[in-house]
């Protein structure tokens, strides 16, 4: 199989493409282009890749040379992310580039400003937006938090573990993913969107040169969506394991095993982070088939082989309950999109 990819809900592509103006016909290209059958805009259950979200959202950003495509009120054209990394990578610490991150984006936007709040153990990021969001802005709140993060991240070179998470909307319908986007507390009806990290990483020097800028541009959005914390998380390690071909259809016994627990203590350990062992092993291969079956000819009685199910019938009832439609119209609604 191809590098693993998660997925994410097909209302992410709803939100993406409502804030801007696009004909049927524009819109349904750039879906093709994208990888994402058309079809699943009128799927409730749809899911697309990371990638394909991905790669739907830089082909929105060239469309519109809008960086943040229809999220504020004044465009960012093409080059703001590149110009705001050159201006942090000359800073001697984390806490002096985020800084900057913060009057960045408080000299561009009027919608929007981030704030840097400095406490005694922890250091918290913040958006700041005058009107509470809803529908496609709590997408705006998600991935502009994620920008922030990766970008820090990426700038010291390692993953930086979130303490907690605040969001100043209601909680949503697929609050569930949060595990995989924010691993840790979540708190919904905040004052604001927020996360916050341990302190001590402001000292931090920055490890990133202008050599690595541009591969860290070409992969974005999709290296800061999905981000695996196996070293806090058991519900990623059993992730990170399954999401191996060869270990995809492993049982509980075997997961626990691989990771040095018992059974039952692996089971405690997922329960207490919000999830079991099936649910996990479902979304790996839920995964795993939307990128097959989007980016791949393989035929689906392999492909059900591989997931671990003993038929064709079996694998075509879990993907019906995981996405609300079967296998073979993932795949047709591609091709049809090719044929039109």
């Amino acid at each position: 199989m191809e590098r693993y990819s998660a997925t994410v809900p097909i209302h992410f592509v709803h939100n993406l493409l409502q804030g801007v103006v696009l004909s049927d016909a524009r819109r349904r290209r750039l879906l093709l282009q994208a990888g994402i059958p058309f079809f699943l805009l009128d799927a409730p259950g749809g899911r697309v890749t990371v990638e394909q979200f991905a790669r739907l959202y830089r082909l929105l950003v060239n469309d519109c040379d809008d960086e943040t495509p229809g999220f504020f009120s004044r465009p960012l054209r093409g080059g703001t992310l590149k110009f705001l990394c050159l201006g942090l990578l000359d800073a001697p610490n984390l806490q002096v580039a985020l800084h900057r991150y913060c009057q960045f984006f408080r000299v561009l936007l009027d919608d929007l400003a981030y704030r840097l709040v400095v406490e005694e153990k922890h250091a918290t990021l913040q958006l700041i937006e005058h009107r509470k969001p809803c529908g496609h802005r709590v997408l705006v709140h998600e991935l502009m938090l994620k920008l922030v993060h990766g970008i820090a991240s990426w700038l010291i070179a390692e993953k930086i573990p979130p303490q907690g998470i605040s969001c100043a909307y209601e909680q949503p319908g697929h609050s569930s993913e949060y595990l995989y986007f924010y691993p840790g507390q979540v708190q919904f009806d905040q004052p604001f969107t927020a996360l916050s990290f341990d302190r001590a990483l402001l000292r931090k020097p920055i490890r990133q040169t202008r050599r690595e800028l541009g591969s860290f541009l070409q992969r974005a959005p999709a290296d800061w969506i999905y981000v695996s914390f196996g070293d806090r998380l058991v519900a990623h390690r059993v992730r990170d394991y399954l999401s191996d071909a060869e270990q995809v259809g492993a049982s509980v016994a075997q997961v626990a095993e691989a990771l040095h627990m018992s059974v039952r203590t692996l089971s405690r350990r997922l329960a207490a982070e919000g999830t079991r062992f099936q649910s996990v092993k479902d979304e790996v291969r839920r995964d795993l088939a939307v990128q097959q079956l989007t980016c791949s000819d393989l035929p689906l009685t392999r492909l059900a082989e591989q997931l671990g199910f003993e038929d064709l019938p079996s694998f075509s009832r879990a993907f019906r309950q995981w996405t609300g439609s079967t296998p073979g119209s993932y795949r047709r609604g591609l091709l049809y999109g090719r044929l039109d």
